[in-house]
């Protein structure tokens, strides 16, 4: 399905279109009716809209890491990271102060992954969950009291393949596949779910920490970015990382959201 970054083959297929039919326009009112077929005003807008989106393309792109990369790990007691958000992290414990630094002095990424149990000071691998997200320190503060501020993007989710104690933990990972498959069904869920959310956060797209919502695209990414929103378990929050199918993520987050409002 199409979107406004095709604007210009839209707009060269409708030219196609009516010049078949024998009625004539120019490029560029092609263009302005394409415009405002996704409701912006003129071909200025939305110009400007496609500019802008592959900006934000190109700054947050990153190389791929190669098979069987290692990272150094950052445990979570009772926060689940997914890809694109960007949160802020305390650390406390000299492990993952050291896990910090060693991200930082390399490429700036790590792996972050959840604890089984928040209240474990010492996580061994085995009681780490098994699938995390790679992330990338965007700042790093040093405070006072001896800890540590990182504020990190989620990437990419990853797998723990195995995992190695020393300093600090360093993890072997591989990629988890993403489901490509009935995206048809998967554009239909991404307005279903948003539609639920709308009367789980009894919220609307105008509100201003969830407006950004309909402007997402890519299914995956919608799930990902609602995901965190939800009033759930930490267990709950883990298993919607884990599930790579979209369709079965969307699905997953519908009945969270209606359970949910049918206690409520």
């Amino acid at each position: 399905m199409r979107d406004f970054r095709d604007a210009k083959t839209i707009a060269q297929t409708l030219r196609d279109e009516l010049s078949a039919k024998c009625i004539s326009i120019t490029h560029g009112e092609s263009l302005e009716l394409v415009s405002k077929l996704f409701g912006l005003r003129d071909w200025n807008v939305l110009s400007a809209r496609i500019q802008a989106e592959r900006q934000v393309v190109v700054a947050t792109s990153e190389p791929p890491l190669p098979q069987g990369a290692s990272l150094p790990t950052v445990p979570l007691r009772d926060l689940v990271l997914f890809p694109n958000m960007i949160v802020p992290l305390y650390l406390g414990r000299e492990s993952s102060k050291r896990a910090a630094d060693r991200a930082v002095a390399h490429d700036h990424r790590m792996l972050v992954v959840t604890q089984r149990r928040a209240a474990d000071d010492h996580p061994s691998p085995q009681s780490l969950y098994g699938v995390g997200v790679t992330a990338r320190v965007l700042d790093q503060i040093k405070l006072d009291d001896g800890s540590e501020k990182l504020l990190v993007k989620g990437l990419e989710r990853a797998a723990i393949v195995e995992m190695a104690e020393g300093l600090f933990l360093t993890a072997e990972i591989a990629p988890v596949d993403k489901s490509r498959n009935q995206e048809t069904r998967a554009l239909d869920l991404s307005r279903e779910v948003l539609e639920e959310f709308w009367l789980y956060r009894n919220a609307s797209p105008s509100d201003r920490a969830y407006s950004g919502l309909p402007h997402i695209h890519d299914p995956g990414d919608l799930a990902d970015a609602i995901a965190p929103f939800l009033v759930v378990t930490i267990a709950q929050r883990q298993d919607l990382l884990e599930t790579s199918d979209v369709v079965v993520r969307f699905e997953k987050l519908l009945a969270l959201m209606k359970t949910d409002r049918q206690v409520a």
